[in-house]
């Protein structure tokens, strides 16, 4: 296979008539897979920016998703609770910051979206192992957990307070 006849792409032809071995997609073919066509959901930018707001109603089930994803992406170095002391943190690894930073609360969650796509400082890219929308399920977890660190016994509703302080 190695010595047969081929085109290498974008290598130039003496076949076709234009010299280009690579052939022009058929006039109205319709792309399958990679449209793409919500800037918001797949970019997580608006208007130039990192997006303030999610593409879809974040609910229980998105929740569930995203705690679900999160632990299996982001705890190995984020820990369970997002303060920086995952497993590998702990085998020395680096460490990332804890999501309570002021500088994360206030980050827009275009910004959390742009770092899971495209990896920031020590964190790599996860664009090709987490899907979009379960990129933004996990941001909506991440600010949950964020909302969490700062909570007192006062925000919890009074049916589950009991249950807290039975623990």
């Amino acid at each position: 296979m190695h010595d047969q006849p081929k085109y290498i792409p974008l290598r130039e032809s003496t076949f076709f008539g234009d010299a280009l071995s690579a052939r022009q997609p058929v006039a109205d073919t319709v792309p399958r897979g990679q449209l793409n066509d919500d800037p918001l959901l797949y970019t997580g930018i608006q208007n130039g920016q990192p997006a303030d707001v999610f593409p879809f109603a974040v609910d229980a089930a998105v929740m569930a998703r995203g705690q679900q994803r999160f632990n299996i992406y982001c705890s190995p170095c984020h820990g369970r609770t997002g303060m920086g002391d995952g497993m590998v943190v702990r085998r020395g690894y680096r460490r990332p910051p804890a999501y309570d930073d002021p500088r994360l609360l206030a980050a827009p969650v275009g910004h959390f979206f742009d770092v899971i796509t495209n990896g920031f400082g020590a964190m790599p890219d996860y664009a090709a192992q987490i899907a979009p929308a379960d990129r933004w399920a996990i941001i909506a977890y991440v600010r949950a957990l964020q909302l969490s660190a700062h909570a007192t016994v006062s925000e919890v509703p009074a049916a589950d307070r009991a249950r807290l302080e039975q623990q």
